[in-house]
């Protein structure tokens, strides 16, 4: 089955990449608004008998949902055999149960949205936080890719002596699995309570790493304040500026640059959310999944 891919507006880069390690096309399409803000589509390619794919990185949805469901709708009234997403960043995912009486669970909605336009979903590390698996919001075909795999990669060819640091015994089970796979040590912050209102965290083991580069990772970088909480703490036990590492550049507000001028050394992040930060490519395991995935429609 031949193949297609189809950029919706910011993701341009990432669908090229990905069409070389798919060995498609890229589409050609029209997407705009009139004047009075209703949106526009126009497919130019031959889409017929072909699968779709559908490249939108769901950061900032509400603004680009409507041109997804339009550009699926008319690949399929023009023939097309599938329309398959792949959102690197998935929204809708903290709502998953009713934390105050009159709430929806806007998790499951935007699901059954997604599943009644798109064969497929492609995502990487969604926060699944009460939801065990992808399958209980979404009612399509769907493959989750885990990003720890390229990050141990990136840290192993860039970084020279690294300690992973945790800022929380949370993230242990996170941050020891990169540090296994990139070779290399890890810590997690320690917290002692000495009253209410009296917590001293501290860097266990901090002689041993004096001389390392400490990386902080995350999945989502969004306000960054356990960061730059993270960073005050590494600056007070003597370490080095640490590398910041995140799979999703949400970056909410001035939080990029706060977290720049808390004192790191670097900002790296994955290529799910266009950023200047993106060092780190997942073009590869997408398109491999994304393939994979057409054989189950």
């Amino acid at each position: 089955m031949k193949t297609i891919l189809f950029s919706l507006p910011g993701n341009e880069e990432l669908t090229e990449l990905m069409a070389t390690k798919m060995d498609a096309e890229v589409g050609k399409a029209t997407l705009r608004n009139f004047p009075d803000g209703e949106s526009y589509t126009r497919i130019l390619s031959d889409v017929k008998d072909k699968c779709v794919v559908l490249v939108c990185t769901l950061h900032e949805p509400d603004e680009k949902l409507l041109s997804l469901y339009f550009l699926s709708h008319t690949a399929k009234s023009l023939g097309a055999m599938c329309t398959c997403l792949v959102a690197p960043y998935l929204a809708y995912m903290r709502q998953d149960k009713v934390f105050n009486e009159g709430e929806g669970v806007t998790s499951g909605f935007f699901g059954k949205l997604i599943s009644g336009f798109a064969d497929s979903i492609t995502t990487v590390d969604p926060h699944l936080h009460r939801i065990s698996s992808l399958g209980e919001v979404y009612q399509i075909p769907n493959k989750v890719i885990h990003a720890a795999d390229a990050i141990s990669e990136w840290i192993k060819e860039n970084i020279e002596n690294p300690v992973l640091i945790g800022p929380d015994s949370e993230s242990e089970q996170w941050v020891s699995e990169v540090a296994k796979n990139a070779g290399a040590p890890f810590t997690v912050l320690q917290k002692v309570r000495h009253g209410d209102r009296d917590v001293e965290v501290s860097v266990p083991d901090v002689d041993i790493y004096k001389d390392a580069t400490p990386i902080l990772v995350d999945d989502i970088i969004s306000t960054a304040r356990t960061m730059i909480e993270t960073v005050q703490h590494l600056k007070k036990a003597g370490m080095k500026p640490p590398i910041c590492v995140g799979i999703h550049a949400v970056f909410s507000g001035n939080a990029y640059q706060d977290l720049l001028d808390s004192g790191v050394e670097k900002i790296v992040t994955c290529n799910t959310i266009p950023h200047s930060s993106n060092g780190i490519d997942l073009s590869d395991i997408m398109a491999k999944e994304v393939k994979k995935l057409m054989h189950h429609i």
